[in-house]
C-alpha cells in the first residue's frame, strides 16, 4: 500500500500523475491531505478539475508558525500511518507537509519516497530549503526531476542506488491538463484579455509579502510595467498577499486583482500570458514548459534549469531590476527546450516503487 501525503495546491497538481498511475495499475493506495494551505474544502476544486478521488484523510491543520504547523501535521500523519501501516510514504517537494510526512514515516520505520528530490537554492534562509534537505537525507527512494538535482544529492553523499532521475511530474500534469483547460476554461474571455496581451503575476512568499518595503517595491514595479507597456497586469492574489497589501495600504489601482483560480483557469492564464512574474517555484517550471518567459521575484532559485534554458531570469524584488528583467525577457528568444522531461515521470515513479523488493505490490 502506498500512502500519498500532500497538503498544498502545487502538491495536488504534482502528485496527480502518480495518483492516476496508481488508479490505472489498480494499486492499493490512499491520499492524506494535511490542509496546510487553505482547507480541504477550498481545494475540492483542484481534486474535481483533475478528476482525482477524494482524500481518505483530511487533517485540516491550517496556518500557524512553522513549528506549530509542522507539529500538528506530524502528529496527525503519525496517527494515520500507525493505523494504515503502508508499505511506503510518498511526499512531494519542500513544504512543512513534506518535512512532517517524512519525519513521521522515518520514526515508524516506513520507507519514504521523495518526489522532486535534490532541488537546492543553497539559501538556508528559505524554510523550504531546510525541508527539502532533511526530507532527502531520510528518504529511501529519491525521485530527482533532472540530472542537476541528482548531482546535488550525490555531492551530499546520498548513495547513487537510492536516486532515480524521472523528469518532473509537473510536465505530466501540464500535458494531461492543457487540452482540457482550453475547452473548460473561459477565464481570458471573462477577464476581457487577449492571448499574449497581458502580464501574469503571482507572489505569496513570506519574505516578499510580509515586508512593507519589499511588497511596495514589487507593486511599484507592476504599476510601472503596466504603464510602460500598456498591458493589463493580472494578479490572482493569495489571501496572505491581499491581507498584507491592505494592511500596508498599498495602491493597487492599475493592477487587475482576482481571487486564486482553479488549475485549469490558471493554466490558461499561464499559457496565454505575454510574460509571467512570480516568486513561486512551480510557476517557474510551468512557464518554462509552456514556452512563456518568466521573471522571478527572488534572488535565488532551486530551479536553475529554467535559467540555464533561457526561460527565466532572477530579478530580485527591487522595482528597477524587475523592470529591467521584464524588458530583457520580453526581447529574449523563446526557443528553449523543456528541461523537465517527457511527461512520463509518474509512470517511472510508480514502476520504481513496485520494484522496491516487493514491499509495495498491486492490490
Amino acid at each position: 500500500m502506498i500512502a500519498i501525503v500532500l497538503g498544498t495546491r502545487p502538491e495536488i497538481i504534482k502528485m496527480s500523475p502518480i495518483i492516476r498511475e496508481c488508479e490505472a495499475k489498480q494499486i492499493d493506495y490512499f491520499i492524506l491531505h494535511t490542509g496546510q494551505h487553505y482547507s480541504y474544502e477550498m481545494d475540492r476544486a483542484f481534486f474535481c478539475d483533475l478528476a482525482l478521488p477524494e482524500p481518505k484523510y483530511n487533517l485540516d491543520v491550517g496556518s500557524g508558525s512553522h513549528a506549530e504547523q509542522t507539529s500538528r501535521i506530524l502528529t496527525g500523519i503519525e496517527r494515520v500511518l500507525e493505523k494504515e501501516a503502508p508499505d511506503i510514504v510518498l511526499v512531494q517537494g519542500d513544504t512543512n507537509t513534506v518535512l512532517a510526512g517524512a519525519l513521521a514515516a522515518a520514526k515508524l520505520h516506513i520507507p519514504i519516497g521523495h518526489v522532486e528530490a535534490g532541488l537546492r537554492s543553497f539559501d538556508r534562509q528559505m524554510p523550504e530549503e531546510i525541508n527539502r534537505v532533511v526530507a532527502d537525507h531520510i528518504s529511501d527512494l529519491l525521485f530527482a526531476p533532472t540530472e542537476t538535482a541528482r548531482q546535488h544529492l550525490l555531492h551530499e553523499g546520498i548513495p547513487h542506488d537510492k536516486i532515480l532521475v524521472t523528469g518532473n511530474t509537473v510536465v505530466d500534469a501540464v500535458f494531461q491538463s492543457l487540452a482540457i483547460a482550453r475547452t473548460k476554461s473561459n477565464i481570458t474571455e471573462t477577464l476581457g484579455i487577449m492571448p499574449k496581451g497581458y502580464f501574469l503575476v503571482t507572489s505569496h512568499r513570506q519574505e516578499n509579502v510580509d515586508s512593507p518595503e519589499t511588497l511596495h517595491e514589487i507593486i511599484r514595479a507592476l504599476l510601472a510595467i503596466h504603464a510602460e507597456y500598456s498591458l493589463p497586469v493580472i494578479f490572482p492574489m493569495h489571501p496572505r498577499t491581499k491581507k498584507m497589501a491592505q494592511q500596508f495600504q498599498l495602491p493597487l489601482c492599475g493592477i487587475t486583482v482576482i481571487d486564486p483560480t482553479g488549475f485549469f483557469d490558471f493554466l490558461q492564464l499561464e499559457s496565454n500570458a505575454r510574460l509571467i512574474l512570480t516568486d513561486s517555484g512551480g510557476v517557474q517550471e510551468e512557464a518554462c514548459i509552456l514556452g512563456v518567459p518568466c521573471v522571478t521575484l527572488r534572488n535565488t532559485t532551486e530551479r536553475p534549469e529554467t535559467i540555464d534554458a533561457g526561460a527565466n531570469l532572477l530579478a530580485g524584488t527591487g522595482c528597477d531590476r524587475i523592470r529591467e528583467g521584464v524588458n530583457e525577457m520580453l526581447n529574449a528568444r523563446r526557443t528553449w527546450e523543456n528541461p523537465y522531461g517527457d511527461g512520463r515521470a509518474g509512470v517511472r515513479i510508480v514502476e520504481s516503487i513496485l520494484g522496491m523488493k516487493g514491499r509495495c505490490g498491486e492490490g
